[in-house]
């Protein structure tokens, strides 16, 4: 059943990092969930994968590509191993049970006119906190789905890598 996928990985994990960072706009844009620093972090895992993914199509379609095949998918099972780190760890901090980054700590208030007043005068504006999760469903906040769903892209990008070794 999965094969037609693993053949094929470098398009899927291009497609499956187009589908996480449009998900992730789409909250931002229709839900109305600023990213945070960490959030933004876990984008650039994406890009990443995106970019690598369609470099690594064109690689192995190049004369003596197809010796690279194998070893894209693991480039690609670590670009989404960082991810799912990445994301664990903003989930912890979501959790308390470790601390965020400094950067983007809460502090427990909320924005105030005074703070409006201030960003209309140019002051800085300090993005939303690492460590609160704005949306949780069955118990994970997007940090946590998103620490699962890498989870499982770096498991096919071994199974991928292995059944290319298989094929030599």
């Amino acid at each position: 059943m999965l094969k037609p996928f693993l053949d094929r990985w470098r398009l899927v994990a291009l497609l499956a990092s187009a589908g996480m960072l449009a998900t992730a706009h789409a909250f931002q844009t229709f839900g109305g969930y600023a990213p945070c620093t960490l959030c933004l972090r876990q984008r650039e895992v994406y890009w990443t994968a995106l970019g690598l993914g369609a470099a690594f199509m064109i690689l192995v379609r190049l004369p003596g590509g197809p010796k690279w095949r194998e070893a894209t998918c693991w480039v690609l099972g670590l670009v989404f191993l960082v991810g799912a780190g990445l994301a664990a760890y903003h989930a912890g901090a979501e959790w308390k049970f470790w601390p965020g980054p400094t950067t983007c700590a809460s502090t427990g208030s909320g924005i105030s006119v005074g703070d409006m007043e201030a960003f209309l005068k140019g002051a800085e504006v300090k993005p939303p906190a690492c460590d609160e999760a704005v949306w949780v469903f069955a118990g994970l906040s997007m940090a946590g789905w998103n620490a699962v769903i890498s989870l499982v892209l770096v498991a096919l990008s071994v199974m991928a890598a292995l059944r290319e070794r298989a094929k030599r």
